[in-house]
């Protein structure tokens, strides 16, 4: 059902079609190369959110490697270690008085989770199929089509040309590989399906495939069924299938494990995977229903920047190109559509939410398990999803968000002996919510309230006062009675601090980190005002009035930088990857060039000390923080470096950059840096952060013109803009919700009450267009 707010969108997408049609005609978002995978970062993801592929596009033998989202290792468990909080005063009590390596041996003993490690996100299996004799072959080219989630290789062999198409169907949750060629020549090809599992069998009936995996090291046991769809003859093999003398050929991949839910096994993958392949429709109609229901989402947004001729080069050669000459603004814009991309297909309702490599691992032992790492990288994943007019694909970790509240109520009690909960630095597919790996880092307590930040930020981008107070605010004060009980006052400077906690990963065990400070700063004013919103909890919010002023405040330390810790102990040699105490700058708010100039002067400081290089995730971070400092040329310097190449992924030293197929090297892999890296783009565009829609706050010289449509703002307003020679040239206005509404550009402003599904025009200098 198309809602009147969605047509709305619809109706205004088309208008700015028509009024910006020679734009279009040039805006191709597609990956494209002429030589087939070398490596796993060279191959292409496609995905449905539960399912997840890497297509090689290999010609003699195509190899597949498939992921199913929840296939982990482990079990249902509590990480939760009974009792521990009768260690916690004395942890404190060490670190007040400056014996930090005590409390964190202490703590190493006493206060982790059992068993100290988290689980690992498993790789599936593979598909291979083998043409034997098309080793010999030209005009090869491979693709993903953005626009339509298509992957695609092709090439000539005597006179014939052979194109794969590769789809993963939301609707239909099967993978597609649809096998064709141009004169109806018959091929000849076999099927094979295989996995890393120690524990695997392969089985025939007909014309399936059953590949069924078990892990080590867990309960976790999944199917995956391929049938065969072809006017050819197949023929079984001890290894395969055979077939022989087909026009054409589809596979249709099914996958499924026995997880029902983070407490419960025993789904039956059989029925699953049987059910999903007796439905599926022929290749024709699965592809309709595939591509209307993907640009459903992916059609909402567009975006151009001129490419100036550089789109003619194939991917892996444009992302050289731009490391030497960087005058293609274009590769921004496709980078802003693939992350879109990647997040729609890593991320829909009913899915786990995206994991540190989205869904896209090949390994039994992926980096940092592949798992969600909550002090930056699970949140950054979903930094660009409300902007890009993404909103149902916040849904999966509004979903872990409550069950971490169920676990992480658990950890609350028995490691803090408080209400509300919490969760740590990591989880995993069983909701581990207690600290994890090692005391100097793991013990780091505003995981949940920086997840709260996201129910939040839904709110404010949509206004939803269903969502708001079904899902959101109950989640929310809930973690901020945990923070209730929790802080301690400092004996020193009387301020409310967090201890013990960490500056994530850099500094250890400590009392009174500033990015603690600030998250939770931030979750009580939010739970302030929607508890106002709802006309709920009067008692508790003026608990949390009273209590908010009395956090540790941002201090500016002696070389002028914002502190990162209670005391000015920074180094300012560090460049290290996290840059943890600038969170009030960006994803938080309260840090600002308007509102707290001092604090962002300080904030602009500690970026200068800790460099323009680092990880890929942390690149990203950077750009978000300069184009909230308002630096759009030096935002765009840390973009390059983000778009750095890094065609050989073996390399796993040398800062962070992008692959041939565009993934974030962090070095290795993770996706992260994707997300941060479109989100930081499209912050140097508009922000509306501080109350109002400012447009164009921080662009760089090497974007003067460009346009985009379906831009979403908080306070659930829809934009299309478009900008030439630096400067804007037409602002167009849609209004979700209604509302007061002021623009700002330069030094123009225009504040207007603007009605629910209304839109409303503005020429170069906010003057308003008549209606």
């Amino acid at each position: 059902m198309i809602t009147f707010d969605r047509l709305t969108s619809i109706l205004l997408m088309s208008f700015w079609a028509l009024s910006f049609s020679s734009y279009a005609e040039t805006d191709d978002p597609r990956l494209w190369y002429t030589q087939a995978s070398k490596q796993w970062e060279d191959a292409l993801p496609v995905g449905n959110g539960r399912l997840a592929a890497m297509v090689y596009g290999t010609v003699g033998v195509e190899h597949i490697q498939f992921n199913e989202e929840t296939l982990w290792t482990g079990q249902p468990r509590s990480y939760a270690k009974k009792g521990a909080f009768v260690y916690l005063q004395e942890i404190r009590n060490l670190l007040s008085q400056g014996r930090q390596k005590e409390a964190e041996a202490l703590a190493e003993t006493s206060f982790m989770g059992v068993p100290l490690r988290q689980m690992a996100y498993q790789a599936f299996g593979d598909i291979y199929i083998d043409f034997e004799g098309h080793d010999d072959y030209t005009q090869y080219k491979r693709s993903l089509d953005l626009s339509t989630a298509l992957a695609r290789v092709s090439y000539l062999h005597e006179g014939t040309i052979y194109t794969r198409e590769i789809i993963a169907s939301y609707p239909d949750q099967a993978i597609y590989v649809n096998l064709t060629n141009n004169r109806k020549a018959e091929m000849n090809f076999k099927i094979r399906l295989d996995a890393l599992h120690g524990n695997k069998t392969v089985s025939q009936d007909g014309r399936v495939l059953t590949l069924d995996v078990k892990v080590d090291g867990g309960v976790l046991e999944g199917m995956a069924k391929m049938k065969i769809l072809t006017d050819g003859k197949v023929l079984r093999q001890e290894d395969g299938l055979v077939v022989k003398g087909a026009t054409q050929a589809t596979l249709v991949l099914a996958a499924a494990t026995n997880f029902i839910d983070y407490k419960t096994i025993g789904a039956d993958a059989r029925s699953k995977v049987t059910k999903v392949l007796d439905l599926a429709p022929e290749y024709a109609d699965a592809r309709k229903r595939h591509i209307k229901d993907y640009q459903q989402l992916f059609g909402r947004f567009s975006f151009f920047l001129p490419s100036k001729g550089k789109e003619a080069l194939p991917t892996d050669q444009r992302l050289l190109a731009f490391k030497e000459d960087s005058d293609d603004p274009g590769l921004l814009s496709l980078y802003v559509q693939y992350a879109r991309y990647l997040l729609i297909a890593s991320s829909r309702p009913g899915s786990q939410p995206a994991n540190l490599q989205g869904k896209w691992n090949y390994q039994l032992k992926p980096s940092w398990d592949s798992k969600y790492t909550l002090n930056i990288n699970t949140e950054m994943n979903y930094w660009p999803v409300e902007m890009t007019n993404l909103s149902e694909c916040h849904e999966p970790l509004f979903n872990m968000i409550r069950d971490l509240s169920e676990t992480g109520s658990e950890v609350a009690k028995e490691h803090y002996n408080a209400s509300g909960w919490l969760v740590h630095h990591n989880t995993d597919l069983w909701r581990g919510a207690a600290p994890i790996n090692a005391s100097n880092h793991g013990i780091w307590v505003t995981g949940g309230a920086w997840l709260c930040h996201h129910l939040w930020e839904h709110y404010q981008y949509t206004k939803d006062s269903l969502f708001l107070k079904e899902t959101a605010y109950p989640l929310m004060s809930e973690a901020a009675r945990f923070f209730v009980d929790f802080l301690q006052y400092d004996p020193n400077s009387g301020w409310l601090i967090s201890s013990p906690s960490n500056s994530p990963e850099n500094g250890g065990l400590v009392a009174g980190p500033t990015m603690d400070h600030q998250i939770i700063r931030s979750l009580f004013l939010a739970c302030i005002e929607a508890s106002r919103l709802l006309g709920e909890d009067p008692v508790f919010r003026t608990k949390l009035m009273d209590l908010v002023g009395k956090i540790a405040p941002n201090q500016i330390g002696q070389a002028g930088q914002l502190q990162e810790w209670l005391t000015d102990i920074d180094d300012t040699t560090s460049q290290h990857r996290h840059i943890s105490h600038l969170w009030g700058l960006y994803p938080g708010s309260e840090i600002s060039p308007d509102t707290s100039p001092e604090l962002a002067k300080a904030a602009g400081k500690s970026l200068f000390y800790r460099g323009d290089g680092g990880t890929g995730w942390s690149l990203a971070w950077k750009i978000n923080f300069q184009a909230r400092l308002l630096q759009g040329n030096h935002a765009y310097g840390l973009i390059k470096n983000l778009l750095n190449p890094i065609m050989d992924a073996s390399v796993k030293k040398g800062g962070g950059g992008t692959y041939p197929n565009l993934f974030d090297a962090h070095p290795p892999f993770q996706i992260d840096g994707n997300f941060g890296g479109a989100a930081g783009i499209l912050e140097l565009l508009v922000q509306s952060h501080q109350g109002n829609l400012h447009l164009l706050p921080a662009l760089p010289d090497a974007l003067s013109e460009g346009e985009i449509t379906g831009l979403v703002t908080r306070g659930a307003f829809e934009l299309s803009m478009s900008w030439k020679e630096n400067k804007l040239v037409e602002v167009e206005l849609v209004s979700k919700k209604g509302g007061v509404c002021t623009l700002r550009y330069l030094n123009h402003s225009y504040t207007l009450q603007t009605l629910p599904g209304k839109r409303y025009r503005f020429g170069p200098e906010l003057t308003r267009f008549a209606k």
